[in-house]
């Protein structure tokens, strides 16, 4: 018997579900919301929250969409899902496709993408095409393919998508009491921004919360169209999962960040993995570099002079690190070499 858990089960009645709709779980929803009072002092805020999506069956928050809009795409009689992809995106739907038996193609970018992510579409067994080109061309070959043959599009264009991922928004009030003062967020594709949006907006509306609260976006220096304005032909950075210069849901996001009264801005890559590297040493958190821009945002902001002090913030980590292993370890110190010996072990901690 499959226990009701899950987006579908537990937020049916937020969704675009019918009686036809069919419910099922991986598992998806339900991450921990984790309190980080020692990060909060250092960086200076009154109290800090990070929604950790990490814990998602293939570890990122796309989990959230993409069980609802494979449920519709099974409901509408469909037999192949496609998408474009940095490597999330991948993941969650090859996973999606092999739970319900549909076929997963997947176009990504060459060289672009982490290799613990191209192992879990390998894995489950999509179908993968490689490009020499970016993930903007590649989305654009899977629009184009869309129009021309019987297979559905499960990028975060498809709003089944967007309605999924809101649900994190109403797990953050829940375990609050209300949203928020401040949620911080990376931003590729911008799916995820509008989501949260969206998702704070119709708690509100419903009574679920009080307040809704202001959005404060960041793309990575070498990828960030939404703050320079127009789109970036050859994005670049360190944090594949946001390296993306033409975003989907840009106007999107750019009405969350109005609407709330936020910004978006860029981080640089350094100051990325800086809080990558912060975040996982003060919290236990470890994160793909993409997550760490929210952090690294937040550090920005505060340095700059913006008083957090009294405010409550949540950070999105949008999906562990161990998707992305050679980043994290690329400069890394080598370990101690010493021989099986308690003395020589002993002096090299200091306790000799």
């Amino acid at each position: 018997m499959m226990l009701k858990t899950g987006v579908l089960f537990k937020y049916k009645d937020f969704l675009p579900v019918t009686p036809q709709t069919p419910l099922f779980t991986l598992g998806e929803g339900d991450t921990p919301l984790i309190r980080c009072d020692r990060l909060a002092r250092e960086i200076g805020c009154g109290e800090l929250h990070l929604k950790f999506e990490g814990c998602n069956p293939t570890g990122s928050f796309k989990d959230r969409g993409m069980v609802v809009a494979v449920a519709k795409a099974l409901e509408a009689g469909s037999n192949a899902l496609i998408c474009a992809s940095t490597g999330n995106t991948s993941a969650s739907a090859a996973a999606y496709a092999a739970y319900c038996g549909l076929t997963a193609i997947i176009i990504v970018p060459e060289g672009k993408i982490a290799l613990g992510k191209m192992a879990q579409a390998i894995i489950y067994g999509a179908k993968i095409i490689t490009i020499t080109g970016n993930f903007d061309q590649a989305l654009e070959i899977v629009r184009t393919l869309v129009e021309k043959h019987p297979v559905t599009l499960v990028n975060s264009l498809n709003p089944h998508r967007i309605e999924g991922q809101k649900t994190a928004a109403f797990e953050i009030i829940e375990i609050l009491g209300d949203a928020p003062d401040y949620l911080f967020i990376p931003v590729g594709n911008a799916g995820n921004i509008t989501a949260y949006w969206q998702g704070f907006v119709e708690s509100c509306q419903s009574g679920r919360s009080k307040q809704k609260p202001v959005i404060m976006g960041f793309q990575a220096e070498g990828a960030a169209p939404i703050v320079r304005g127009h789109p970036v032909a050859k994005p670049e950075t360190v944090a594949t999962a946001i390296r993306i210069g033409n975003p989907a849901s840009w106007q999107q996001a750019e009405a969350a960040r109005d609407e709330s009264g936020g910004i978006i801005d860029l981080v640089s890559d350094a100051e990325i993995l800086a809080a990558q590297k912060l975040m996982a040493t003060r919290t236990g958190v470890f994160s793909e570099p993409a997550s760490a821009a929210s952090i690294a945002g937040l550090i920005k902001l505060s340095r700059q002079g913006m008083d957090f002090s009294r405010k409550r913030i949540a950070c999105v980590i949008t999906g562990t690190g161990l998707k992305d292993t050679d980043t994290a370890l690329k400069d890394a110190p080598p370990f101690l070499e010493l021989p099986a010996d308690i003395k020589a072990v002993e002096k090299a901690l200091g306790w000799g």
